[in-house]
């Protein structure tokens, strides 16, 4: 992200009024390696193969704001690799990293990693590291703190299903495993600000959230998502959940968020009415079924209807409703660009 970038986003997340509205996509490896014509497998295994896709997707749409931006990952895989899951890996699918608690007292044998030294980070680092003198030599700079949240990590040490039900019948176990992840999170976060000072933002990604009711939500999601965005004190606090996101709605600002990126299924005004008008929302065109597989028009029609739903249009980025999805065309990033400007 550019300084002028970085501006504009502190602009809208202020609560100013930009016209035309600004657009922003989350990017990352479900659609980055296709889309700049490689592998998913090489766009994980080589450096350069990595950056040159970030930096064609910057160069094509150099209004864009792409958060984070020079995303470093490895997929799912990041930070449980860091736990110890065995990372499974093919050509053109995204990688998954395998559960490795069993039984609730496999609970008990869990240490906290350290991020300096475990799992696949100190290699997502090392790669940021070896590439931000290109990165700002572009004009970018390195914004954002990154990583996966409590139960998204939790769910995949542990199962999905496994998991929630635990949240049930185990709440005293669950409580101190995602102590234990929050902890980590944190030391996370922290390590990647030490490195690099030029980060100003935090973008916690977790869907899980969005399949607990709202005393669950509170009670299992609420007070380690707030620990985790209070860690930095940083202008930009961004969580994804692109799975429910009105249980999480109202609480976000309480929790310290002030960007969102929500499901498809909620509109714009629905979610401004849900946030109180104090979060900025990042959304909310449908992200398979019009921007990968419909036509240019099918876009433009989307975010036409999008904008002209809202009677209040401060605190918007136009997006989809999540990540983008493999198989989004150039064609349809350009319309909905198009769309924005001509709102």
């Amino acid at each position: 992200m550019t300084n002028d970038q970085w501006q504009e986003l502190l602009a809208v997340i202020r609560g100013e009024a930009l016209s035309p509205l600004p657009v922003g996509f989350v990017i990352d490896s479900p659609w980055l390696p296709g889309w700049a014509g490689i592998s998913t497998l090489d766009y994980y295994a080589g450096g350069e193969k990595w950056f040159v896709a970030n930096l064609k997707a910057v160069r094509a749409f150099p209004d864009v704001l792409f958060l984070p931006g020079f995303w470093s990952e490895f997929g799912m895989c990041t930070e449980p690799s860091a736990f110890g899951s065995r990372c499974r890996w093919s050509e053109h699918e995204l990688p998954f990293a395998d559960k490795i608690v069993r039984s609730l007292n496999d609970l008990s044998s869990l240490d906290r990693p350290n991020p300096r030294t475990d799992g696949l980070l100190p290699f997502v680092m090392r790669r940021l590291q070896e590439y931000q003198g290109q990165i700002e030599h572009v004009g970018h700079r390195i914004r954002f703190a990154v990583s996966r949240g409590p139960l998204n990590i939790a769910s995949f040490l542990m199962g999905t299903t496994e998991f929630l039900m635990a949240t049930q019948t185990n709440p005293d176990e669950i409580r101190g495993f995602l102590t234990l992840i929050t902890d980590f999170i944190v030391d996370w976060l922290m390590w990647q600000k030490e490195c690099f000072p030029s980060i100003e933002g935090i973008f916690i990604l977790d869907d899980i959230v969005g399949f607990l009711g709202p005393q669950d939500f509170k009670s299992t999601a609420m007070p380690y998502l707030q620990r985790v965005f209070a860690c930095l004190d940083v202008p930009v606090r961004f969580f994804h959940n692109d799975a429910q996101g009105l249980v999480c709605a109202p609480f976000l600002s309480e929790i310290g968020v002030n960007l969102f990126n929500f499901s498809f299924e909620h509109s714009l005004v629905e979610m401004k009415a849900r946030t109180g008008g104090r979060v900025t929302l990042l959304g909310n065109i449908p992200p398979r079924d019009v921007l990968a597989l419909g036509s240019p028009d099918d876009v433009k029609k989307s975010v036409r209807a999008a904008i002209e739903s809202l009677s209040d249009r401060t605190r918007i980025i136009l997006s989809c409703g999540g990540g983008l999805s493999p198989a989004v065309p150039t064609e349809n990033i350009a319309a909905l660009i198009a769309a924005a400007r001509e709102a």
